[in-house]
């Protein structure tokens, strides 16, 4: 496996307008819950390549909200890819759908607590 660089400068723009323009399912889990967590969590978080949803360092934990695109045949690939390199940083992920949101939300933060 190639090195990974934890920080990309080329990234930090693209990062900086997704924490600008949240998703509907993002701006509750964030404002909802994961801004005052026990556990700090930073949101558009760099590894190398991948901007993650939201980081925990202190729990090594990364949280990504899915929406319909990632069940598509080459997004599964791809999240598969990225996954692996993030457990690779001994990172560990969580994915939840955007609909795990909307319906579950009380579930979706029981099991992130149970991970910090």
């Amino acid at each position: 496996m190639s090195r990974i660089y934890l920080y990309d400068p080329r990234n930090k723009p693209h990062a900086q307008r997704l924490r600008r323009e949240m998703t509907p399912q993002e701006r509750h889990l964030w404002y909802d819950f994961l801004r005052n967590c026990p556990a700090q969590f930073r949101r558009q978080k760099q590894f190398g390549p991948y901007i993650v949803d939201f980081y925990c360092a202190e729990a090594k934990l990364v949280i990504e909200l899915d929406g319909t695109q990632h069940y598509e045949e080459d997004a599964v690939a791809a999240d598969r890819k990225r996954d692996e390199t993030l457990a690779n940083l001994g990172l560990q992920v969580l994915r939840y759908s955007n609909a795990d949101i909307g319906r579950s939300f009380g579930a979706v933060c029981e099991d992130i607590m149970k991970h910090l």
